[in-house]
């Protein structure tokens, strides 16, 4: 593997759908932390969920592209329903280990 996939990253993304009180953020977590990935996912009064995680860019870019679950009826098990996804790219600010649900 080359450097920059290695290379620790943090990505914040906001997911928009039917992702809140569907167990959306727990299924969130689940993933993140089998990718060893270090963050959040945050409810947000507008009804986006803000998903945080830092990590290797590949693991990060792996979780993007489950969040965002672009095959036809998104990802198998993916509670709710995923209408998009906007990400910010930025340097680390070492989360705490482990995911956390906010």
């Amino acid at each position: 593997m080359g450097d920059l996939e290695q290379e620790t990253v943090r990505v914040t993304a906001w997911v928009r759908g039917r992702v809140q009180g569907v167990g959306f953020r727990w299924w969130v977590r689940a993933r993140a932390l089998e990718l060893g990935l270090a963050g959040s996912a945050t409810n947000l009064s507008d009804g986006r969920v803000e998903v945080v995680a830092e990590g290797p860019r590949e693991r990060c870019e792996r979780l993007l592209e489950l969040l965002e679950g672009d095959a036809p009826g998104g990802v198998p098990g993916r509670p709710g329903r995923v209408s998009g996804v906007v990400r910010r790219w930025s340097e680390p600010r070492g989360e705490a280990a482990g995911f956390l649900e906010r």
